[in-house]
């Protein structure tokens, strides 16, 4: 795949985050917000008039939580994971070997003032990475004194858009612990390598853990 149209695809699904510039109230009850409350936030966030953005993985995403807050089943062909304690939210979409996943996680700031926010699309088919229109990796920063989510444009060495040439990243949020797997995908063949959480940035190896395949 060409650079450029991965690139596309990226600021696609990145499309609502800068309509989503000025602010994103999140509304939570208790002493903080949890993961489906920052969800929730982003998928009923409506941009100012003239800046909508049509987004099927976020409808489709608001469509299951919403289920979920309402204590409704999903359906056959869909599975929403919910882990509260672990500040994680997974939503699948299967249909015949393709398989479209909609992730949310967030880590603490070190400063203890703000959080860092992840939602994630991606799609595969028969377990390979398979692009689609929305796929990407979008941040959020949120500061609880406002209790507010605003885009998080600075990539924190995770490297979004730009894999080398031809070549993109697809991303696995960690439901445990603090890491981000990234995956860069060839022409032909794969790598995978640990993006590791400190506080402040993700600290990224030059090399690959697994190696490529």
């Amino acid at each position: 795949m060409k650079k450029t149209v991965l690139l596309a695809i990226i600021m696609v699904c990145c499309a609502l985050s800068v309509a989503a510039q000025p602010q994103i109230k999140v509304n939570y009850q208790g002493a903080k917000p949890n993961i489906v409350d920052f969800a929730w936030a982003l998928v009923n966030y409506t941009p100012p008039e003239g800046n909508e953005v049509e987004n099927e993985a976020v409808n489709i995403l608001k469509n299951a939580i919403e289920s979920y807050r309402k204590g409704k089943p999903q359906s056959a062909d869909e599975r929403l994971t919910v882990d509260v304690k672990n500040g994680y939210l997974l939503y699948e979409y299967f249909e015949d070997s393709h398989k479209v996943k909609s992730e949310m996680c967030y880590w603490n700031m070190e400063d203890g003032k703000h959080k860092l926010i992840a939602y994630n699309v991606m799609s595969t088919n028969e377990g390979i990475s398979d692009p689609g229109q929305y796929d990407g990796l979008c941040l959020y920063n949120y500061t609880n004194a406002t209790k507010k989510m605003t885009p998080y444009f600075g990539d924190l060495y995770l490297n979004l858009f730009d894999a080398g040439d031809g070549n993109y990243n697809t991303f696995e949020l960690p439901r445990t612990g603090k890491d981000i797997i990234i995956t860069t995908w060839y022409e032909v063949g794969q790598k995978k390598k640990t993006a590791k959480w400190n506080g402040l940035y993700f600290s990224v190896p030059l090399g690959s853990d697994t190696g490529r395949e």
